[in-house]
Formats: structure tokens, C-alpha cells, sequence
């Protein structure tokens, strides 16, 4: 094998590591991404939640008549 043919194969076998190395890190992106968007969601839902009960724990617009 001349210098050439072993240094184009050496070249090969790096591409083929780093394009299985950057789909590695796509799968891993996508995946973060999917929780993310999971906890963005879930976020939202309790911060209505909490709204909705602090809402129904505020103080009423009238105060209550007084007691004799």
C-alpha cells in the first residue's frame, strides 16, 4: 500500500468516526430537546395551577360585614 492509499484510508477512518460521533450527538440533542419541551410543559401546567389557587385563596373585592 503506498503513502497516499494509507494516508486517504487513514483519512476515511477518521471521517467514519466523527459522522458516527455527530449523529451520537444529534440523537443525544434531540433527546435533551424532547425533555426540555416535556419540562417546558409541565412548567406551564403547575404555574397555572398555582394561579388558579392563589386565585381562589385572594382576599374577596367586599369585605365581610361586620360581626355584633
Amino acid at each position: 500500500m503506498t503513502a497516499d492509499e494509507q494516508r486517504l484510508e487513514s483519512l476515511e477512518t477518521k471521517l467514519a468516526f466523527q459522522e458516527e460521533a455527530l449523529q451520537q450527538l444529534s440523537d443525544v440533542l434531540v433527546a435533551q430537546q424532547a425533555r426540555v419541551d416535556r419540562l417546558e410543559a409541565r412548567l406551564a401546567l403547575l404555574t397555572e395551577q398555582l394561579r388558579e389557587r392563589i386565585d381562589d385563596t385572594a382576599e374577596p373585592d367586599e369585605p365581610p360585614p361586620p360581626h355584633y
